[in-house]
């Protein structure tokens, strides 16, 4: 009799997807700031070179050319940081626009004009380049997997996604609940995460992932079919709770495109389950919406209405910046000021009517951020980005073949965090920096599939 071979543990892909499911679990409790000073930034970074390091020592092998346009951008994203690192002689540097402020310091202590980087805030940029240690180690474990095993991270991130919707919920309760990793604000409803609008976007990519795992296959579609109706109810009630306008249009958006992604299957569930069951469903989703939205309001807890219907003055200050940042950027371009130097460049040309007791530690619009940290070639690796997204993203959503589903929702997934950066920064994160890598993986299976068919 042959036994068939079981795969061990020391497979490159069973020991690449339990390392990936290790390293969401770090990173959903340990992985959401952005901060440079925060204990977080230390464990998950820690956790990100564990895992390179184990890999090289394992002999585990980082499959690139599956995932090359990936790993190219990735490539020159960390390239472009490390060259504002680098030092440049007086007569380069003080020739680069927007120095003449540090040129007349300078000059006025009396002191010869030395060697420096590119980047207004050196400190800040050795910050920003060591935080790409974290979608260089997703994107090495996720180039490893096949496509069931992407199928089984999707379903573990659902977990997560439902594991910070509980920890957001205790926190709606009243519960206390201080992330000792994080700068969080006590009172806020933002699960693990310090910033509400990035939590509210962790769980829109879970209202992204679930209609897709409840329509994968077509075995047990009734009961996964009625679970993630359920649960949908809850995520949606849950970023009415959050107070995060984009939240809500995010999380919008990923309910339609989720449903979009597995759309066949829909139809194909739907010949297969009764039509009272799936009448009831909806109206049973409906009802309990409709029902949290009312109780929400009555009880004044609906803070993303409230929000949405309202306009608070820090949320007027940071329309505000962008177009401040917007003209730093021309005072900057083509050199940039640096990445992580938005603070100090901005206090040195805000505006007399933006000054206030706080500080803007970002500009609340990343693509502004990027064209004033990166300047020509920041924008450059942008565009370069954005035109790869948008020709995989046309080849997964034309291809309507079953199989394509994943390509469809690693677009949508970086759809999600491109739009939820027009007012905050939500990918200098590490949580969603992981998911960003995770999410052009599958993307780019796309491409993958379309060569070998």
């Amino acid at each position: 009799m042959v036994r068939t071979p079981q795969p061990s543990v020391r497979s490159p892909q069973v020991a690449s997807f339990w390392l990936l499911a290790a390293s969401l679990v770090v990173l959903c409790f340990a992985g959401g700031a952005s901060r440079a000073d925060v204990p977080a930034q230390a464990v998950v970074r820690f956790f990100a070179w564990f895992i390179l390091s184990g890999m090289i020592l394992a002999g585990l092998p980082f499959q690139w050319r599956k995932v090359r346009p990936v790993a190219l951008l990735l490539t020159g994203a960390i390239v472009l940081v490390a060259l504002q690192l680098v030092p440049l002689p007086p007569f380069i540097w003080t020739a680069l626009p927007g120095r003449d402020l540090f040129v007349e310091a300078a000059a006025a202590m009396g002191q010869p004009q030395p060697w420096r980087p590119l980047s207004l805030s050196p400190g800040a940029t050795w910050n920003a380049l060591g935080s790409l240690i974290v979608p260089v180690a997703a994107l090495a474990l996720a180039a490893n997997l096949d496509t069931q095993r992407h199928w089984r991270i999707l379903a573990w991130l659902i977990v997560l996604v439902m594991a910070g919707a509980m920890l957001g919920m205790l926190q709606f309760s009243g519960a206390r609940y201080d992330n000792p990793l994080t700068n969080d604000i006590r009172g806020l409803v933002s699960g693990s995460f310090a910033n509400r609008n990035h939590f509210a976007l962790f769980v829109a990519i879970g209202c992204l992932l679930i209609p897709a795992w409840a329509f994968h296959e077509d075995r047990n579609v009734r009961w996964k079919v009625l679970a993630a109706t359920g649960v949908l109810a809850v995520m949606v009630l849950l970023l009415l709770a959050i107070g995060s306008r984009m939240g809500m249009v995010v999380g919008v958006l990923g309910l339609m495109l989720g449903a979009g992604a597995v759309q066949g299957s829909i139809r194909r569930a739907s010949r297969q389950l009764p039509a009272k069951m799936i009448a009831l469903l909806a109206l049973s989703a409906a009802a309990l919406v409709v029902l949290g939205v009312v109780l929400s309001i009555s009880l004044d807890r609906a803070v993303s209405l409230d929000r949405a219907l309202s306009l608070e003055a820090s949320e007027d200050l940071r329309a505000r910046f962008v177009p401040v940042t917007l003209d730093l950027a021309v005072r900057y371009f083509p050199a940039g000021s640096g990445f992580g130097a938005f603070d100090p460049v901005f206090r040195a040309g805000e505006p007399d009517d933006l000054l206030q007791i706080t500080y803007a530690n970002h500009a609340h619009n990343d693509w502004a951020e990027l064209a004033l940290d990166g300047g020509l070639l920041g924008i450059l690796l942008g565009i370069a980005a954005i035109v790869w997204w948008l020709r995989a993203s046309y080849r997964a959503w034309r291809n309507t073949a079953s199989g394509n589903t994943l390509p469809r929702l690693g677009s949508a997934m970086i759809l999600l965090v491109m739009v939820a950066s027009l007012t905050d920064y939500p990918a200098r994160t590490p949580m969603i920096m992981a998911l960003l890598a995770i999410g052009a993986v599958w993307l780019n299976e796309g491409s993958l599939v379309r060569k070998s068919s």
